[in-house]
């Protein structure tokens, strides 16, 4: 199921569209998108417009179409829209086009901002399905052998590591989920000394003391270990609260704590085994990027 495929739908169906970061598109609404079985499936000219704007905000409406269409959790689809754009933008800086099939492309122009190439077809590969997109099921891919494309189709290879990446993403956000409910904090029990001896007022003569046993050694769990990870620092409270409310929304179990007068972190916190430190961090780095890091205090 993909997330372009969604994104072109609701802009078919809603004419307008906000992608985070990257800027907003408006499907003009004199176009009529013509059926799979008319023969003119052609996009019109001009029909897309695109505005570029690195302060575009999240689209509320194509984030519950996401979840109407798939099926997923609010948090998962917010994640796989967050992960597609973040991917897309990366693309664009190293030169790789961002497709989106049935509207066009975007990339990034010689002056470092984004442009938009529209398409000339429209994409009906997602009106068969029924609450959800599927693949076709004739289609096979071979990986024996490399990819071997025309110039003209030199985007096919980085929509399928898109794809891949996504996949993997979701992958990693349930196992991120399943070790945070595995590893939660297990209370340790102690032994505790007490003197059960009781003085009497009578004295009892001959009467031997109890003999209190001090060698007892209280020993404590020693394979489990607290940290955190940093994920943002910040120097302004009031940006660092905004940051950690929105985070948080998103089913985030996070901290927020103040370093000094100037300075404010959002952690999240393991009761993890040292040896997942890494893993931990690569995988924070790759849902909320930066170059997040290891907080043992």
């Amino acid at each position: 199921m993909k997330i372009e495929q969604l994104i072109v739908k609701y802009l078919y169906q809603h004419k307008k569209l906000s992608l985070q970061n990257i800027g907003y598109f408006v499907l003009s609404a004199d176009v009529v998108i013509p059926s799979e079985s008319e023969k003119d499936n052609a996009l019109p000219e001009n029909a897309v417009q695109f505005t570029y704007d690195t302060r575009a905000p999240q689209d509320l409406e194509l984030i519950d179409f996401i979840v109407q269409q798939t099926r997923k959790i609010k948090p998962l689809a917010t994640s796989d829209l967050e992960s597609f754009t973040m991917l897309g933008r990366q693309f664009m800086n190293i030169g790789k086009p961002l497709v989106l099939e049935g509207l066009g492309i975007l990339q990034k122009n010689q002056a470092g901002l984004y442009e938009f190439i529209q398409g000339q077809n429209v994409s009906h590969k997602m009106d068969h399905s029924h609450g959800g997109f599927r693949e076709k099921e004739s289609e096979e891919v071979n990986f024996s052998t490399p990819l071997r494309q025309k110039n003209g189709k030199r985007w096919i290879l980085p929509l399928l590591l898109i794809i891949g990446i996504l996949g993997a993403l979701a992958y990693i956000y349930y196992r991120f989920n399943e070790n945070k409910a595995k590893f939660a904090e297990q209370p340790v029990t102690t032994i505790a000394s007490t003197d059960s001896l009781k003085k009497d007022s009578t004295p009892i003569v001959n009467q031997a003391a109890p003999v209190v046993d001090t060698n007892v050694i209280v020993q404590t769990k020693k394979d489990s270990f607290s940290f955190k990870v940093v994920i943002k620092e910040y120097t302004n409270a009031v940006a660092a609260e905004k940051a950690f409310t929105k985070l948080s929304s998103y089913g985030h179990k996070l901290l927020m704590y103040q370093v000094d007068s100037t300075q404010t972190r959002i952690a999240m916190p393991f009761m993890n085994p040292l040896s997942d430190t890494s893993r931990m961090r690569d995988s924070l780095k790759i849902f909320f990027g930066g170059n997040p890091y290891i907080d043992f205090n």
